[in-house]
């Protein structure tokens, strides 16, 4: 389906019936860590819908998960939500019983300060693990972004700022797209640079197999629509979508505590609920995905150090689980992330990386090759498990681009996965490694 997408200003704001707001209240307290340092940044963000809005969810897999999620995961059950709050500069993980009752405090004062229903408003945290939540901060941040609430695009934009830790760049989109003879809007925003490689469900359990996806930021996505659309669709059209985005990408392999993505769609564009059988519903679908899929690259492309982002494709496989396995063993190998930013085309340690994933591999049958973001010339290495004539050079000009996609092809089956990867650079060690005689260095 062709895509019909106009980009619009607003981010979360840009459809009907949202506000937002993003204040200061010293959450990660100025100069105890990374993030800290960036002074008097906002940390506290509010999002809200004028009416009643059907929310959907997704939440990390990690055995280890923080009490926002926990909180979300409860509230999720009645499908309607009001609001949600954000906070960055402490995970708001690992912090026990007080957690919770922080976690439970903070969507309690909201409601209460907003004068929303009990049960209507979500929670998000990203930051620090194990440090308690200095709640006298927060609930001053809570009621100063309650008198700052607005729909313009400088609002949405000032709630962006407020749930980033380690970005460099806010990360946002809007767009307008129809729904039968109703004009709709679908904005998001999201915060991500390391502890990035999402592995999201519905309910923050670990199936066996992720939908498209193996196991696996803090990674945080929040998306606004002013369409109606059935609860259940909207849960069935996000689990879809982040399969196909957020779930697909990585930065350093890592996991977080805190991973969430929520959806509000509150109906305001008046279409006629999306049902099964709406002919609109496979539009929506791609909108959906088009949202998650750009706030996804845009993580990878504002990862911590990131000189290179590159497109990792496994076709060729015996199963879809063997393409994804294939996939991310070679976006997450040291070694082979090392190379790219040193502008090593290695086939070595890719196909070495392909050889431990839990792929079925037959080394005689295995081609690897380059091209340009979504070219379809591919400058081959490696063909059938032999090298070819390509030069060196031609190789190194081929990786030399900040970005360019790996051709992965195992010749075993029809199966095939994507991964949205990034190098691994000196940047990336300094930033995270710390001194601890120095606490302003040190990160979440």
């Amino acid at each position: 389906m062709k895509l019909k997408f106009k980009n619009v200003e607003g981010s979360i704001t840009a459809p009907k019936g949202y506000q937002a707001a993003g204040v200061f209240c010293d959450i990660k307290r100025l100069g105890t860590g990374k993030g800290s340092q960036k002074g008097k940044k906002r940390d506290l963000a509010l999002i809200v819908s004028e009416v009643p809005a059907t929310v959907a969810g997704m939440f990390t897999t990690n055995q280890v998960c923080a009490a926002p999620v926990k909180v979300c995961l409860e509230r999720m059950k009645k499908g309607v939500a009001r609001a949600v709050v954000v906070n960055s500069g402490n995970a708001n993980a690992c912090t026990g019983k007080q957690g919770m009752t922080d976690a439970r405090e903070m969507v309690a004062f909201t409601e209460q300060a907003l004068a929303l229903p009990k049960g209507s408003v979500l929670v998000g945290s990203t930051g620090r693990i194990g440090v308690v939540m200095p709640m006298d901060n927060v609930r001053a941040g809570i009621l100063e972004a309650g008198v700052y609430l607005g729909s313009t695009p400088e609002h949405s934009a000032n709630a962006v700022e407020a749930i980033m830790t380690s970005d460099t760049k806010p990360k946002q989109i809007a767009i307008e797209f129809r729904l039968g003879a109703q004009t709709v809007r679908m904005g998001g925003m999201c915060k991500g640079a390391g502890m990035i490689q999402p592995g999201m469900s519905p309910t923050g359990v670990r199936p066996a197999t992720l939908p498209h996806g193996g196991l696996h930021a803090t990674m945080l996505g929040f998306i606004t629509t002013d369409a109606a659309i059935d609860p259940k669709l909207l849960q069935t059209a996000l689990n879809q979508a982040v399969a196909h985005s957020f779930n697909r990408i990585t930065v350093d392999g890592d996991m977080s505590t805190n991973d969430t993505v929520l959806v509000l769609a509150n109906g305001l564009a008046c279409n006629p609920e999306l049902k099964a059988e709406s002919p609109g519903l496979a539009v929506f679908q791609n909108a959906l995905t088009y949202v998650c899929l750009e706030l996804a690259k845009m993580i990878v492309r504002d990862g911590e150090g990131v000189h290179r982002v590159v497109t990792v494709r496994v076709q060729g496989a015996k199963t879809v689980q063997d393409a994804d396995a294939a996939a991310r063993a070679v976006a997450n190998s040291a070694l082979v992330k090392t190379s790219w930013h040193g502008g090593d085309p290695n086939w070595g340690r890719i196909i070495d990386a392909i050889g431990y994933s839990a792929a079925k591999v037959v080394e005689e049958k295995v081609d690897i090759g380059y091209s340009a973001p979504g070219g379809k010339k591919i400058l081959w290495s490696l063909r059938r498990g032999q090298p070819t004539h390509a030069t060196f050079k031609e190789l190194c000009q081929a990786v030399s681009p900040n970005e360019f996609e790996l051709h992965i092809r195992l010749n075993l089956g029809e199966a095939g996965a994507v991964m949205y990867a990034a190098d691994l650079t000196e940047k990336y060690v300094d930033f995270n490694k710390g001194d601890v005689t120095d606490p302003t260095t040190l990160g979440g």
